[in-house]
């Protein structure tokens, strides 16, 4: 059997910080052992793991060339839920039978809400 990504880390200046948005806009749940420096978001809906690390004083945020796409089916209905809570995303783009919108967390890190997924092939 062949590798498989399961986890991506993500760097945060603030760890509680972008635990609680991803907790609070994509329902991931997260759990922290103080005697590891890795908090872990796992999604209800399955999928990969996001780890958070705590990020150098040096790391720029929102630098990397990483974007978290979330399938979603009503791209629309998500965000309106998500900008009655904050969150604010961009406009929707239409492309090849699909829809999507941008945002950022809070440490600027690229996401992205997808219908590809629901698309018919």
């Amino acid at each position: 059997m062949g590798p498989s990504l399961n986890r991506i880390l993500l760097y945060a200046k603030d760890v509680k910080k972008t635990c609680t948005f991803y907790e609070r806009y994509f329902s991931f749940a997260y759990k922290f052992d103080d005697d590891d420096r890795i908090a872990e978001l796992v999604s209800p809906h399955g999928g990969v793991i996001i780890m958070v690390h705590q990020a150098a004083k040096g790391v720029r945020s929102g630098q990397a060339t990483v974007k978290l796409v979330f399938d979603i089916d009503d791209v629309e209905g998500f965000k309106n839920k998500c900008a009655r809570g904050g969150l604010e995303f961009g406009a929707t783009h239409q492309a090849n039978g699909y829809s999507f919108a941008n945002a950022k967390d809070p440490d600027g890190n690229s996401i992205s809400i997808s219908s590809r997924s629901f698309a018919a092939k």
